[in-house]
């Protein structure tokens, strides 16, 4: 059987290469946000030693999507934990992909886009890392019906 050790962890530490761990429900909530593109990070720079990550979760209630923004000068990769989610990019929001549960993005950096559920009954939620930080730069906003296929629950 494996022991399990719990001690409290002092910032020599977390310099030294001790694991971090953010707890359920212990997450940063305090992060960039975008229209009904709501994220919370595990880790970041603001709660962990972290300085060149951003990884957490972003989800988006049925039939919502974020407004039009880019991340800056970050990289980001996404994983669609359970949804059908989709991502408008391109002159006037055009173009776009489709993702479903399992499936994985690269989002390259200082790409305007918009990041859509296309349920209106499901929620859509992906893990999210970003480096080397969550930049949201929000955008003018877009209408609705100029975003090929989307409606809001």
């Amino acid at each position: 059987m494996t022991e399990q050790i719990s001690r409290q962890l002092t910032p020599q530490m977390t310099h030294q290469g001790v694991p971090v761990v953010t707890r359920k429900g212990a997450e940063h909530r305090d992060t960039g946000q975008s229209g009904g593109a709501v994220r919370i990070s595990g880790v970041s720079t603001q709660h962990t030693p972290a300085t060149k990550i951003w990884y957490g979760q972003v989800s988006n209630e049925p039939g919502y999507r974020s407004f039009p923004h880019h991340h800056g000068e970050a990289e980001t990769g996404g994983y669609v934990l359970r949804g059908h989610g989709r991502i408008y990019f391109g002159e006037d929001y055009k173009e776009f992909i489709d993702m479903t549960e399992g499936d994985w993005v690269f989002v390259p950096p200082y790409m305007p886009h918009v990041e859509a559920n296309m349920s209106i009954t499901e929620e859509l939620v992906w893990l999210t890392a970003r480096t080397p930080e969550n930049i949201v730069v929000n955008l003018d906003d877009v209408e609705d019906s100029t975003l090929e296929g989307y409606r809001r629950a």
